[in-house]
Formats: C-alpha cells, structure tokens, sequence
C-alpha cells in the first residue's frame, strides 16, 4: 500500500503539482462543530489544477466516473480509498476562499478549508442551482454549522450572504430552522 489514507495520497499529488485547492464538504462541515458521516471527500479546484491532479491519481487507480462542465467524480476499486468529487471555480474564486481560509490536519496531512462565511456561501449556492438533491443535505448542515458556531444569522451581513448565493426563501427556511 503506497498510501496509508486517501489523505495522505492526495496531499502528495497537490504538493508534487503544486496544486492550490480547498477541502469542502462533509470535512470541512466537521471541522466547524458539526458531526457528519460523510462518503468521498470534496474538493473546489480550478479545472486546469484538476487536470494535472488527475493525471497523477488516474496512475493511483482512479478513474472520472461522472463529469460535468464544473464537476467531476474520480472512483476507485481500491478498498481503503474514499472517492473523490471536484468542483471547478475560476482563480479569482479559489484565491478568494483560499485568502480567507483556515488550514488543519487530517491524517497528519494539511489541508485547507473555507471560512465558515465561505462554506455557507458554497452550500447556498448548491442549493439555489439543484434545490431537489442539495437542500435535503446542505440546508441541516447550514443550520447546524449556524448554531454550533453561535452565528448570528439575524444580523445583515450574514442575510446579504444568504440572498447573494441563495434566496430569500432559504434565508427563510434557515431561520425557521434556528
């Protein structure tokens, strides 16, 4: 086994590309106090990133399963390796987040995360452009990460950032679920 986890894999391939990306998801849900089983591990990556990543784990067993115009799932048949699910953002997006972000451990591997703001922003953006597969998941994590983290989510600013990246509605459901 070259790799103990999958972290340790992929931290490999973004420190030999020099690869800048940002673990989001259900670890990076954990990370803010918030218990949440999750499958594969989520990364924002630029595309041309993604693609020299890709070449790198395609040599580690994975394979895309599933692409988009701004995603793609990598699967594996290896028994200790979780898959992998990319969403590509523009540059000036992931230095954003990236300018914002906090870094922890997984595994003895460093990652980078987003800002709680940021992680919300991104959930709310998936729930507003596929409400019927993301709001079932994203909108308890939303909630959850809001209390858990003691944020104030009456104040202006954080109802500007739900009506940006989602909608009045949800800013509705949110504090209803508050």
């Amino acid at each position: 086994m070259k790799y103990p986890t999958v972290f340790h894999l992929i931290s490999a391939v973004i420190k030999e590309q020099k690869i800048q990306c940002v673990l989001i998801g259900g670890f990076a849900v954990n990370y803010y106090n918030v218990t949440r089983q999750t499958v594969d591990i989520d990364f924002l990556i630029t595309k041309d990133d993604f693609k020299r990543a890709l070449v790198l784990l395609q040599k580690e067993g994975y394979q895309e399963s599933y692409v988009q115009e701004v995603f793609s799932r990598l699967t594996t048949k290896g028994d200790y390796l979780l898959d992998m699910d990319f969403m590509f953002v523009d540059r000036d997006t992931l230095d954003k987040i990236i300018k914002d972000a906090k870094q922890i451990d997984i595994a003895g591997q460093k990652f980078t995360i987003p800002s709680l703001e940021h992680l919300i922003a991104l959930k709310l953006h998936a729930i507003k452009y596929n409400p019927k597969v993301r709001e079932g998941k994203d909108l308890p994590d939303i909630i959850n990460m809001i209390k858990a983290n003691n944020l104030d989510a009456k104040k202006q600013s954080f109802k500007e950032l739900c009506l940006k990246y989602g909608t009045q509605g949800l800013y509705d459901k949110i504090l209803q679920g508050i």
